[in-house]
């Protein structure tokens, strides 16, 4: 078994998702403690310009896997094509993306090969030819370490951690791999785009969240004007997606996605333990509640004890002078 480092990219409509170049960051740094080669490996249909951005990133190989059979996800065929590209590479360390398909993917795959795996690292270390990961648990209150005891091993790694590899290295090799011959139980017969949003939040640099203090959704209308002039995406709380003023899809939370952007700005959250696992991995927290005993300010880097309907046209104005200075 070579002491390999292998990527699993994320690809969408076409494109790889940014935390893709994050995980070819980690990998490389990875492959300087443990030695070896950095590969990747991505799968979809019509997915050879993605693995040609992915061979100009310093990778040794890409494997790719592209076929009209797979321009939808189907778990257990891509976990069966997955799973036999990696008993090809043989590598010690696979690295998957923490998002809902790589979750889904990665389990399947340890649990073909009965391989261990760390999910949603955030960090790692490399001690004495050990390999360790960190992890936030109890809702980011605390931060486990989880040591590998044998190779291979699968982990998880969050996006928004580490900074994405650029695409400046001559290309690598891109070999085609076989698609499994497994029959799905299920398979989708029709998909249904929800309101396109001109920034992912699970990828988003900067996150404007409301929650129960919006008061419906015309606060949280004044909460996208604030987005749009920061170029942020719109998050909420449960209670607001529960009371039907923004869609589950911006939920940030246990229950909903979980953001590391370099700026999350909280409004009208009180920061009940559920959204603070979602979104206390985020560089800078600025919290804005009328109550001075919510629990938000004490994962908040920078707090206001106001009404945010107070709040915001002073936060929107400031920023667009500031905006209008560049």
């Amino acid at each position: 078994m070579a002491n390999n480092i292998f990527i699993v990219a994320e690809e969408r409509e076409g494109t790889l998702r940014k935390v893709s170049y994050e995980l070819v960051t980690v990998a490389r740094e990875m492959a300087k403690d443990l030695g070896g080669a950095v590969e990747a490996f991505v799968i979809g249909h019509n997915v050879g310009a993605c693995a040609e951005a992915l061979a100009r990133t310093g990778v040794a190989k890409v494997y790719c896997a592209d076929a009209p059979a797979l321009a939808n996800f189907a778990p257990e065929v891509f976990a069966a094509t997955l799973a036999d590209t990696l008993r090809q590479a043989s590598p010690s360390v696979v690295l998957m993306p923490a998002t809902g398909w790589g979750k889904e993917l990665g389990a399947k795959v340890a649990a073909k090969l009965d391989w261990g795996v760390a999910t949603d690292c955030v960090g790692f270390q490399v001690a004495d030819g050990t390999l360790i990961f960190k992890r936030p648990v109890y809702a980011g209150k605390a931060m486990a370490t989880v040591k590998a005891k044998s190779f291979p091993v699968m982990a998880s790694i969050r996006p928004n951690i580490f900074p994405p590899a650029a695409q400046d290295t001559a290309p690598a090799p891109i070999e085609q791999v076989a698609v499994a011959n497994v029959t799905p139980r299920a398979r989708v017969i029709e998909k249904v785009k929800k309101e396109a949003v001109d920034v992912d939040l699970s990828e988003a640099q900067i996150v404007v969240s409301g929650g129960r203090g919006a008061k419906g959704p015309e606060g949280f209308a004044q909460i996208r004007e604030i987005a749009r002039i920061l170029g942020a995406a719109v998050g909420a709380s449960r209670a607001a997606v529960d009371a039907g003023w923004i869609d589950y899809s911006a939920q940030v939370g246990q229950t909903g996605k979980t953001v590391a952007p370099q700026l999350y700005i909280a409004l009208g959250i009180s920061g009940a333990i559920q959204h603070l696992a979602g979104m206390s991995s985020s560089k800078v927290i600025v919290a804005v509640n009328k109550d001075p005993d919510a629990p938000i300010f004490q994962a908040a880097d920078y707090g206001i004890v106001a009404d945010m309907f107070e709040v915001m046209p002073v936060l929107k104005e400031e920023l667009q002078k500031v905006l209008a200075e560049k």
